[in-house]
C-alpha cells in the first residue's frame, strides 16, 4: 500500500522557520522524484520545490527561492522541506507528491500524493 505521510505543520511566527517531512512507503523511493506543493485558502495548487531521485537536481518557485530548501533522505524513504524566515504569504496547506524516475512538469504528471499538512504564519 503506498503512503505518503507529510508531518511538520504548524501555527510559526512572520519570521519563523518550520521543517515539513514527507514519509513515503509501499514504492521504491529512491526511484521517484519528490516535490512539494501547497494551496492556500481560494487559491490553485502550486509547486514550491522538486527534488530528482538522487537529489542531485532541485528546483524552486521564485516566491520561495533563498528561504526554502528541499532535501531527501533515500536511507529513510523521506523527503523534507526547511522553511525559513516565513511570510503570511506561505500559509497554506503543503503537500508531497511522487513521480517515477523524473521531476514532473504538470501536476497531472504524479504517481502519488500525500494528503497534507497545514502551515499557518502568523502574528
Amino acid at each position: 500500500q503506498v503512503q505518503l505521510v507529510e508531518s511538520g505543520g504548524g501555527l510559526v511566527q512572520p519570521g519563523g522557520s518550520l521543517r515539513l517531512s514527507c514519509a513515503a512507503s509501499g514504492f521504491t523511493f529512491s526511484t521517484y522524484a519528490m516535490s512539494w506543493y501547497r494551496q492556500a485558502p481560494g487559491k490553485e495548487r502550486e509547486l514550491v520545490a522538486a527534488i530528482s531521485s538522487t537529489g542531485g537536481s532541485r528546483n524552486y518557485a521564485d516566491s520561495v527561492k533563498g528561504r526554502f530548501t528541499i532535501s531527501r533522505d533515500n536511507a529513510k524513504n523521506t523527503v523534507y522541506l526547511q522553511m525559513n524566515s516565513l511570510k503570511p504569504e506561505d500559509t497554506a496547506d503543503y503537500y508531497c507528491a511522487a513521480r517515477r524516475y523524473y521531476i514532473a512538469r504538470t501536476q497531472g504528471e504524479y504517481d502519488y500524493w500525500g494528503q497534507g499538512t497545514q502551515v499557518t504564519v502568523s502574528s
